[in-house]
């Protein structure tokens, strides 16, 4: 697997720079530049300082114009940077201009994503779907990893008749190793591809098996870092890494736990959202994001914390409605609201929010009420029931102590009379031995 492009062995100091292009930009641009910081403090990359431009048109070299690139890379240089990250998207010949003027490595807001995630990939699946985008992001980036051939062939073609003789040859060098890396480039995506679509199939196996069992599913989905992972830990008691940095884990977690009414219910954490998710990698992750379009419902976990509470609801949204999970029943918390102190803020996000259900994941607070919600979403999939069995056909009600919550067995005569939360899925098969709701 090759790295998506040459890079300094270690990158400690970064120029964070984001362009804009229109006055009513800026807010949402600073705000952009923010979130990049945090991503790439993800890498463990010190921020030199930020740079928040605008330039009055998109120019096709650097995006803004030339003073002002000049400029930026002079700050770079001053600071003694080892690269700078631009949050907007470059064209591989944008960066290759920004880095013959800098002298500088430099990449944008995709790469350091891809970066980050494939320092966080743990399971096979979502390995495949990280090296996959990066691999589909640097394929058109590969003539700029064999420039130095051409470089090497300026200094040594003096020595050569002509001076032609030697550029001639190294050039044609060059050209044939790009020629090779992409034909192993298309062949290793292939690859990637078709193990992927195996590892999906095996997925796509085992979520048979759940529908066959019937057990009701839900995604918790949301802004990367809004506590989703600590949300399940303390639901399922689960031990999924959770941390407070931007996308700690990128691996599907599904664990089980029940309802207060007794009925089963499967609980998958998905990966972090984020403005601007570069599109190849919405399409890498959509195996791990499908658990959202086919859960019953989803758990939409806010940052009750974030000053960008609203505007990250948005982007969730926005994201289900492309996933194909805009229409899906949506129960949403409030997390970390211990945290929030001000009375004030706390009376804006319930006007806000006011269905919203406030939560904190670490402390238990709000656990109870997510819990009976839940319960109520699925009503209508399980039903309380009284049952009068006779003892011959004892194997329903070892029907009802595997697929049903058993709530009380009593013993009249020779009947067995069972109080149980049962699935709609099998009510019918006792229908006859029902007696009044319990």
């Amino acid at each position: 697997m090759f790295e998506v492009r040459q890079k300094p062995q270690m990158v400690e100091r970064a120029l964070l720079v984001r362009l804009y292009f229109e006055p009513g930009e800026a807010e949402e641009s600073g705000s952009l530049l923010e979130e990049l910081g945090e991503l790439v403090r993800t890498l463990d990359i010190e921020v030199a300082e930020s740079v928040l431009a605008r330039s009055r048109e998109m120019h096709k070299k650097f995006l803004c114009g030339t003073g002002k690139a000049a400029e930026i890379a002079a700050l770079a240089r001053a600071h003694e940077c080892d690269v700078i990250v631009i949050d907007n998207g470059l064209a591989p010949s944008q960066q290759r201009e920004w880095e013959k003027l800098a002298d500088l490595c430099v990449i944008d807001r995709e790469e350091v994503i891809l970066d980050i995630f494939a320092k966080r990939a743990k399971t096979k699946e979502a390995r495949l779907q990280v090296d996959l985008a990066r691999m589909q992001y640097a394929l058109p980036r590969l003539a700029r990893m064999w420039g130095h051939l051409d470089r090497e062939s300026a200094g040594s073609g003096g020595g050569q008749s002509g001076g032609q003789g030697g550029g001639g040859t190294s050039r044609g060098m060059g050209e044939k190793q790009i020629e090779v890396d992409r034909r192993l480039a298309h062949l290793t995506i292939d690859r990637a591809k078709r193990e992927l679509e195996i590892v999906r199939k095996q997925r796509k196996t085992q979520r048979k098996e759940r529908e066959r069992l019937d057990t009701a599913h839900a995604a918790i989905v949301g802004y990367t870092n809004a506590g989703k992972s600590t949300l399940l830990n303390t639901l399922s008691g689960a031990d999924v890494m959770a941390k407070d940095m931007l996308f700690a884990t990128l691996d599907t977690t599904t664990r089980r736990i029940e309802l207060p009414d007794g009925q089963p219910l499967l609980i998958t954490d998905t990966v972090g959202f984020i403005r601007n998710l570069p599109h190849r990698l919405v399409e890498a992750f959509k195996a791990t994001l499908e658990e959202a379009v086919l859960a019953e419902f989803l758990i939409h976990v806010l940052d009750a914390t974030s000053p960008e509470v609203e505007r990250f609801h948005d982007t969730t949204l926005e994201v289900l409605e492309e996933l194909g999970a805009g229409d899906k029943p949506i129960i949403l918390i409030l997390n970390k609201i211990d945290l929030v102190t001000d009375p004030w803020v706390r009376t804006r996000l319930h006007c806000r929010f006011p269905e919203a259900i406030q939560t904190s994941a670490v402390t238990g607070l709000g656990m109870e009420e997510l819990l009976a919600t839940c319960s109520r979403v699925l009503a209508a999939r399980v039903c309380h029931s009284r049952y009068r069995i006779p003892q011959h056909r004892a194997e329903l009600v070892s029907l009802l102590h595997r697929e049903a919550k058993v709530l009380a067995t009593e013993y009249e005569g020779d009947d067995i009379i069972v109080s149980a939360v049962v699935p709609a899925a099998i009510a019918g098969r006792l229908e006859t031995f029902a007696l009044t709701p319990a």
